[in-house]
């Protein structure tokens, strides 16, 4: 059975290797502020102090890290190994096309293994097992990985060589990015004309227009309580990642410069559909 590895223990990281560990897996966990790895203090994962410890006793990686910073700080520990050769590395974060694409040569050429692998889905999905996984890498790699993979995602979909998971993510939150930002402003149009809040979701969630984006945003609008499944921070910098990658589309600047008026309005850590408030 292969040796796992976990870096980044994050509110989807958490859930993910802990699904991994429940499944029977194998695992060592890592994440840099030492007090996010307790929830794995009495199971049988072990918890690693660096990432040399955690990649020389691991034989697949997985990383779920923040932001390109994140990332690169992490593959420069990585790449400086002396050896990695045959290890096969997972990077479910979201990050820029051009840094995963440029990890994954450099992992190639120590003779290693890299697949990008982003998710979509928040943190229940995350701890249910049921995330959409889009990967990117060579077949035979994904072959490797999909026992592991299996027991995070419900639909794990190969979309061809390494950047093109990445490529996938950033345009489903593009799109999500506009659809939270819609639902938003059809809310305080209805409640303009005097429609309750409650009664508006409901029919939304009941009709063709309605998903599972709209009915997990549905409890928060009602509740007026935004603790984030995903933060707005997070949708933004993959606004601002879709952009730098091209998306330039006549919803783009109207969607990024209201994301950017809600981050400054003090809206960053607060769940995505916050974006709400700025627009009163």
């Amino acid at each position: 059975m292969k040796k796992l590895g976990w870096i980044g223990l994050g509110n989807m990281g958490t859930p993910m290797a802990t699904n991994l560990e429940k499944a029977g897996f194998p695992i060592s966990v890592y994440n840099r502020s030492i007090e996010k790895t307790k929830s794995f203090k009495n199971t049988n994962a072990s918890i690693c102090l660096s990432i040399m410890e955690l990649t020389n006793n691991s034989d697949i990686i997985f990383t779920m890290l923040s932001n390109d910073k994140a990332a690169e700080a992490v593959y420069y520990e990585i790449l400086n190994l002396t050896s990695i050769e045959g290890k096969l590395f997972i990077d479910m974060s979201t990050i820029s096309q051009e840094l995963s694409e440029s990890i994954a040569e450099k992992i190639k050429q120590k003779q290693a293994s890299f697949l990008d692998a982003p998710v979509s889905g928040s943190t229940q999905p995350a701890i249910n097992g049921t995330l959409t996984i889009m990967v990117g890498g060579n077949e035979s790699d994904l072959e490797i990985a999909l026992p592991y993979l299996e027991k995070l995602g419900k639909l794990i979909k190969h979309l061809g060589d390494n950047g093109k998971g990445i490529a996938t993510k950033l345009s489903v939150n593009y799109y999500i990015s506009i659809l939270f930002l819609g639902l938003a402003e059809t809310v305080l149009f209805a409640e303009e004309n005097s429609i309750n809040r409650s009664d508006l979701l409901e029919i939304i969630n009941e009709s063709a227009t309605g998903s599972g984006a709209t009915k997990i945003k549905t409890p928060l609008l009602i509740n007026g309580d935004y603790a984030p499944n995903f933060a707005l921070n997070l949708m933004l910098k993959d606004v601002l990642l879709a952009q730098k990658n091209g998306v330039n589309y006549p919803l783009t600047s109207a969607v990024v410069e209201t994301y950017i008026k809600a981050q400054k309005a003090g809206l960053g850590d607060q769940d995505v559909i916050s974006v709400i408030n700025c627009l009163q």
